[in-house]
């Protein structure tokens, strides 16, 4: 038996992961749309945040894929280009790591006994991963088997959970000029007389997301810069516009952690060379929805599928842009909404008394500690080697007040950290920006 080691839910660093919490729930916006042959299913391990997206076939489906990225990470693309049909494409977070949730699926099929050991039923599933810890998160936690089998009992079809969901719960994109966002996974439907047409897509993009006027959807931009941002502006001022002068933030672009994944879906019969180029002109289309795209810190991919369900009714030169253009919908709703955060300072202020007890070491994860001291009459963060937002490694930072327990870093993120405690009033806890992207720090016995 494993020997697993966890406190609160946040694995240790000889820990596993068998005591995290598995969801498989929706928790925010969906698309949904009319169509039995995709199945989809999520699962997400909340204390990452980071998680996992399904798309099952229940009749299979042949497809193509096209990576254009320089850093892609993929499962069984060979068979797809091969030409076998595939019962289930994966998405997941957790870089590398979470190629486990890719290949569970596809046991998962056999165990279940929906597919068997004979040479023409073997279960085929391909897949793709983002890159969601440094810089998105303090954990290293993964989408591994458990998750994906719990998930995999869930399908449903004509549902798609839009946003921090999935395989998007912890995914980010803009950081090529130095402000990263949150991101997520986005879906869109069209329907052209019988033909179905269904784009889904993660980003996790170095790029920025990019709208159909040219502006940049989303942003952190220091005071005096607020307002719509066009594209082409930062693009003609290069490099300049990738500098700290330029953005007047603290934080440098942060780059090598990402990657877009997408599938195209159409019930139309297309031949395998078709789809290879319903594959190519689809992806070479988003790169009007996120600039710049494919880039060598990026592992961009992209599998374009049939369902085969119906002959051609819409000719191929139309089907094509009709799908690039349902694919940029997709891009533009994987946008999430961010509570505004009211940054006033309390007027109270904390007694130097009470910031004493915050005091001490937070794990947030097996490489994330991060200390809490007080020096001269202030409350500061030390990140250590920890780069997340507004922490930058081996940068002490000041906390400012907002209530008796709840703090936060006058930056271009404002960052804010919140300190729990037990029945017994002793701090146990730190929780870094609470609410939908939180992540949960267990204090150090002193």
């Amino acid at each position: 038996m494993k020997e697993t080691s966890s406190f609160g839910g946040i694995p240790s660093k000889t820990g596993g992961q068998d005591d995290l919490q598995i969801d498989t729930n929706v928790h925010g916006p969906v698309l949904e749309f009319d169509w039995p042959a995709i199945q989809i299913a999520i699962g997400s391990y909340e204390e990452g945040p980071t998680g996992l997206t399904i798309f099952r076939f229940p009749h299979r489906a042949i497809g193509a894929v096209d990576v254009r990225g320089g850093a892609a990470a993929t499962a069984n693309t060979d068979t797809v280009r091969s030409g076998f049909e595939v019962d289930a494409i994966v998405f997941a977070g957790g870089s590398a790591y979470g190629e486990e949730a890719i290949t569970a699926i596809q046991t998962g099929l056999k165990d279940d006994g929906i597919r068997s050991g004979a040479w023409n039923d073997v279960a085929l599933v391909a897949g793709a991963i983002i890159y969601d810890f440094q810089a998105h998160r303090l954990s290293e936690i993964y989408p591994d088997k458990r998750l994906a089998r719990a998930a995999l009992h869930t399908l449903r079809p004509g549902l798609f959970p839009l946003g921090a969901q999935g395989a998007g719960r912890m995914a980010m994109q803009g950081g090529f000029f130095g402000w990263p966002v949150h991101s997520g996974q986005g879906g869109a439907f069209r329907q052209v007389g019988n033909s179905k047409i269904a784009a889904f897509t993660v980003i996790n993009a170095v790029g920025a997301i990019t709208d159909r006027e040219g502006n940049v959807v989303k942003h952190h931009r220091s005071p005096g810069q607020a307002g719509k941002i066009k594209i082409s502006e930062l693009l003609a001022h290069l490099p300049e516009s990738r500098g700290e002068r330029w953005t007047r933030s603290s934080v440098t672009s942060k780059c090598g952690q990402n990657t877009t994944i997408s599938l195209l879906v159409t019930n139309q019969k297309l031949t395998c060379t078709e789809l290879q180029r319903l594959a190519a002109q689809v992806h070479t289309s988003m790169a009007r929805g996120i600039q710049p795209f494919a880039t060598q810190d990026d592992g961009d991919t992209l599998f374009a599928f049939s369902t085969a369900e119906i002959s051609a009714d819409v000719v191929f030169s139309d089907l094509s842009a009709i799908a690039g253009e349902t694919m940029w919908d997709a891009i533009l709703a994987s946008v999430p909404e961010e509570p505004a955060f009211n940054s006033s300072v309390s007027s109270a202020g904390v007694s130097p008394g009470e910031l004493g007890t915050y005091q001490g070491s937070y794990r947030f994860g097996p490489n994330a500690l991060l200390k809490i001291m007080v020096s001269s009459g202030k409350l500061m963060l030390d990140p250590g080697g920890v780069e997340f937002f507004d922490l930058v490694p081996h940068r002490p930072v000041t906390l400012e007040s907002i209530s008796a327990t709840e703090f936060y870093i006058q930056s271009l993120y404002q960052t804010r950290i919140a300190f729990e405690r037990d029945s017994s009033g002793k701090i146990t806890q730190a929780v870094i920006n609470p609410g939908r992207w939180q992540q949960r720090g267990i204090r150090e016995s002193d």
